[in-house]
C-alpha cells in the first residue's frame, strides 16, 4: 500500500512552492528532532533514502541467507519436536526477509533490483552467515548468540525514524525473541547432557562467540555510517554500545550454562560494571565481508541456484496476473524464496 503514488512529490516539494531545497531540508531535520516518523510519501533527502535502502536491503538479505545454515539441519534434527521448531524458525526468517523487502520497496526501489544486487555480489549481508554449522550444537549457538545479537541490534530499530522499517521490526523482534529462547534451550539441554554433549556445546560457543560480537559492525572509531545514521535516528545506539550490551547480557548466561567464553582476557570491570573483552580480530571480519569467509561462495551459489529454480514460478505468476488484469511482471510471492535445503554442503 505504501508504493501507491510514490512518484508524486509531497506538496511542499512541488514546483513553485516557497522555501526551496533548503526549507525542505530544514523541515525534515525539524521532524527528526521532534521524533516524528518519516513516511514514504514525505519529502526526504536523497542521502537519507539511500542510507535506508542500503541498511534495509542488507537486513533483508541477511534474513534470507540466514535461512541456509539452519535449514541444512532440518532433516537431521534429533527429534520430531526439534524438527518442527526449526522448520518454524526458518519459515520465520523467510517472512522477515519479505517484510523488509516490502519496506525497502516503499523507498522506490524494486525488489527484483535488490535481489539482483544480492545475487551478483554487489550487496552485502551479515558476515555471520558465512560460517558453517558443523554440529547440532551450532543450531543452538545461532539461536542463543546470533539471534540474541540480532535482538539487541533490532529492538532500537522499532523506534527508527522511518515508519515502514520501524513497524516491520515490531513483529520481527517478537519472533526473534522466540528464536533466541529456542537456541538457549538447545544449549541448556546439551550443557546438562553427557560429557560429549557438553563438549559439543562448548565447541559451538568457541566458534561462534567472536563472529557474534563482530555482528554489530566495526568499532565506532572506524564505522563509516554510524554517525549520520544516529543523527537521522535510523540508529539509536552506536555499534560499540550495542556490542557492550550484548556482552554484558550474554556472559552471565554462559556462566549459567556452565560454559566458558573463549576469551582469556575477559574480565568484569567493577567501576564501569561492564565485562571487558580482549581485542577483536577485525582482519577476520573484513576478510569475510570481502568474500573470503568459510562459506561465502557456497551461500551465494545456493541463493543463485534457488532463484533460478524458482524462475518458472515467477513467470507463471506474472503471466496469470497479466491475464487477469493484475500488476504483472514482478509479483510479491513466495517464489522469491526457495527452500533452505537448496544449500550447498559447505562442509556441514
Amino acid at each position: 500500500m505504501y508504493t501507491q503514488a510514490l512518484d508524486s512529490p509531497a506538496p511542499e516539494a512541488r514546483p513553485g512552492s516557497s522555501g526551496g531545497q533548503a526549507a525542505l531540508e530544514r523541515r525534515f531535520e525539524e521532524r527528526i528532532e521532534r521524533d516524528e516518523k518519516i513516511e514514504p510519501k514525505d519529502w526526504m533527502p536523497d542521502a537519507y533514502r539511500q542510507t535506508l535502502i542500503r541498511q534495509i536491503s542488507q537486513h533483508a538479505h541477511s534474513e534470507i541467507v540466514g535461512m541456509l545454515p539452519e535449514g541444512n539441519w532440518i532433516t537431521r534434527a534429533p527429534s520430531l519436536r526439534r524438527k518442527a521448531v526449526l522448520i518454524a524458525k526458518v519459515q520465520d526468517e523467510g517472512g522477515h526477509g519479505m517484510y523488509l523487502y516490502s519496506a525497502a520497496e516503499t523507498l522506490g526501489i524494486a525488489r527484483a533490483e535488490l535481489l539482483e544486487q544480492l545475487l551478483d555480489g554487489r550487496a552485502k549481508y551479515s558476515s555471520i552467515f558465512n560460517y558453517p554449522t558443523l554440529t547440532w550444537a551450532d543450531v543452538g549457538a545461532i539461536g542463543w548468540l546470533v539471534d540474541g545479537a540480532a535482538i539487541m541490534n533490532q529492538i532500537p530499530i522499532c523506534r527508527c525514524s522511518y515508519g515502514p522499517y520501524a513497524r516491520a521490526m515490531v513483529r520481527i523482534c517478537k519472533e526473534e525473541s522466540f528464536h533466541q529462547r529456542q537456541g538457549f534451550e538447545i544449549m541448556l539441554a546439551l550443557a546438562r547432557g553427557t560429557g560429549e554433549q557438553r563438549a559439543m556445546a562448548q565447541d559451538a560457543l568457541n566458534r561462534w562467540w567472536w563472529p557474534s560480537i563482530m555482528m554489530f559492525g566495526p568499532s565506532d572509531a572506524t564505522s563509516t555510517h554510524t554517525a549520520q545514521s544516529m543523527r537521522w535516528r535510523i540508529k539509536r545506539f552506536t555499534n560499540d554500545e550495542l556490542r557492550q550490551k550484548f556482552i554484558d547480557v550474554t556472559v552471565p548466561q554462559a556462566e549459567f550454562l556452565g560454559l566458558k567464553i573463549p576469551d582469556p582476557a575477559l574480565r568484569r570491570d567493577e567501576i564501569s560494571q561492564h565485562y571487558l573483552t580482549g581485542p577483536i580480530d577485525w582482519s577476520e571480519f573484513k576478510a569475510v565481508l570481502q568474500g573470503n569467509g568459510p562459506c561465502n561462495h557456497e551461500r551465494l551459489q545456493a541463493r543463485r541456484t534457488a532463484h533460478e529454480a524458482g524462475r518458472w514460478v515467477r513467470e507463471a505468476a506474472a503471466a496469470y496476473a497479466a491475464k487477469h488484469g493484475g500488476r504483472g511482471a514482478q509479483p510479491r510471492s513466495a517464489a522469491h524464496i526457495a527452500s533452505p535445503r537448496a544449500e550447498a554442503p559447505c562442509h556441514e
